[in-house]
């Protein structure tokens, strides 16, 4: 593994399970085991590390989304997918997905780092907007309202759900709150 890596690596980890704010460079060089120097040879300033996670985390969700979406299912086993992901990034709630963990402490991020992460939340409501009209189409899915209304709200509810998950490190609290989302699903396995 290159160092580069080895640096995200291992901020991604801090950063989800203590928040951005809660390590240093120093924290960084004893994990990857080089000098503190080096780190700025990658990453100059902390917002560079923070843009260079915010770029590798969206790709990585997008990816997921995209063999999410080329699975033959219906759009509610989509929909249980993108629940899952969420559910699966919490490490049994000792962390929170990346995105989550930044946008909580949003007060110390760079405005480019800012847009990335405005950019990441639009690209996932566009991608469950687009799964909810496809929702109201096959029937997966009981009551579906405006797709758009629908995405920002599963999003907004996965979202909080973490952070509440999280706090009390009790990922049965993430479930909880998915359990009313997750039963308008139930509709699929019935076709």
């Amino acid at each position: 593994m290159d160092t580069r890596t080895a640096l995200l690596d291992s901020a991604e980890r801090a950063a989800r399970q203590r928040g951005f704010d809660a390590f240093s460079y120093a924290d960084l060089a004893r994990d990857v085991g080089i000098r503190k120097a080096s780190i700025h040879y990658h990453f100059p300033l902390k917002a560079d590390l923070a843009f260079g996670l915010v770029e590798r985390y969206a790709a990585r969700m997008s990816d997921q989304l995209a063999d999410i979406n080329n699975e033959d299912t219906p759009a509610a086993a989509k929909l249980r997918a993108f629940v899952a992901i969420y559910r699966d990034a919490m490490a049994n709630g000792t962390q929170l997905c990346l995105c989550v963990a930044l946008s909580a402490g949003r007060e110390s991020l760079s405005e480019p780092v800012l847009d990335q992460l405005t950019q990441f939340h639009e690209d996932c409501a566009a991608w469950l907007s687009q799964v909810f009209a496809a929702a109201r189409e096959d029937g997966s899915v009981i009551g579906v309202a405006d797709p758009m209304d629908e995405a920002d709200a599963v999003l907004a509810l996965v979202e909080g759900a973490q952070l509440v998950a999280r706090a009390a490190k009790d990922i049965r609290l993430f479930d909880r709150a998915t359990t009313a989302f997750l039963a308008r699903l139930a509709v699929a396995d019935l076709n």
